[in-house]
Parts: structure tokens; sequence; C-alpha cells
């Protein structure tokens, strides 16, 4: 059983602990949509001031809705499309202070300002993205880049 629990650590412990977790979420479970639903569960009581949380798969050349939690959300993106299209062409997280300075922005949830989209890889190539949004401007820096490109990379080691 999992308890919600309260971060009382600085934000760096706090992301340990965060992939301490995800890391016994995903242990022994096989089912891709099984871990990804509950990694983005995870992902989204632990981040504040945030309104999106979830994947995109790729399949058939294109980004594909996979398990996310927060309001409906495009189904399809094509690669090169929006912030989480450019992530898969540019092979690179993609940090964005303000959707609106996006060119080719693709607004989902029009409450979204800001949005972190990190490349999900399993054996050389994108499997898919992890896609966050946040309705705050300027809501992920450096730190946050920098642990949920590791919590990512845990993900892919249990695909």
């Amino acid at each position: 059983m999992f308890n919600t629990m309260q971060y009382n650590g600085t934000r760096e412990e706090n992301y340990k602990l965060l992939l301490q977790q995800l890391k016994g979420l995903l242990h022994g479970e096989e089912d891709v949509i099984a871990n990804l639903s509950n990694a983005s569960s995870l992902l989204n009581q632990f981040l504040d001031d945030v309104n999106w949380v979830g994947f995109y798969l790729m399949k058939n050349g294109e980004l594909v809705l996979g398990p996310f939690q927060g309001l409906p959300a495009c189904v399809r993106i094509q690669v090169g499309k929006g912030v989480c299209g450019t992530a898969v062409k540019e092979n690179e997280t993609q940090r964005v202070a303000d959707v609106e300075q996006f060119p080719g922005h693709i607004a989902c949830d029009a409450a979204s300002k800001s949005e972190i989209v990190v490349p999900i890889h399993v054996n050389g190539e994108v499997f898919g993205v992890l896609d966050i949004d946040s309705p705050n401007l300027n809501r992920f820096d450096e730190l946050d880049q920098q642990y949920l490109e590791e919590f990512v990379q845990v993900i892919s080691e249990h695909l």
C-alpha cells in the first residue's frame, strides 16, 4: 500500500526520496501501462503547482497519449510539433518558462503557462516523453530538470 507523504527535506533531498519511491513502485512489475500510470500519479502528488503530469508514447512515428493525471489532453502529437514533438525531434529536454513564447505551442489546457518535457529512451531510441505542465510561469528550474531526467532514466531501465 502507498501512503501520501509530506516531503520535509530540501528540494534535492525530496527528489532523492521520490526516486527511491519510484524504484519501489516499479520493482518487479513489467507492465508498461501500469508502471507509467503509477509514475504519473507519484509525480502528480509530489510536485506542487502542476496541472498536468503524464506520458506520450511513440507509435507509428508520432506521439500518442499515454497514462496521465490532469484534464483530458491532446491524443496525438506529430514529431517536431509543440513542446513534446520538439523534445523528440531535438532528442533533448525542453524546459519552457512561458509556453506563450514557444513557437507552435499546442494548448491542450488553457491554464498551462510553463512546461517541461523529458524524452524517454529505450535501447537508444525515443520511446516517448514525460510531459509536465504548470499554471505558473517559469515553474521549472535546473534542479527540476536534473531530477526529472533521473526520474525518466529510472523508468527507462524498467521498460
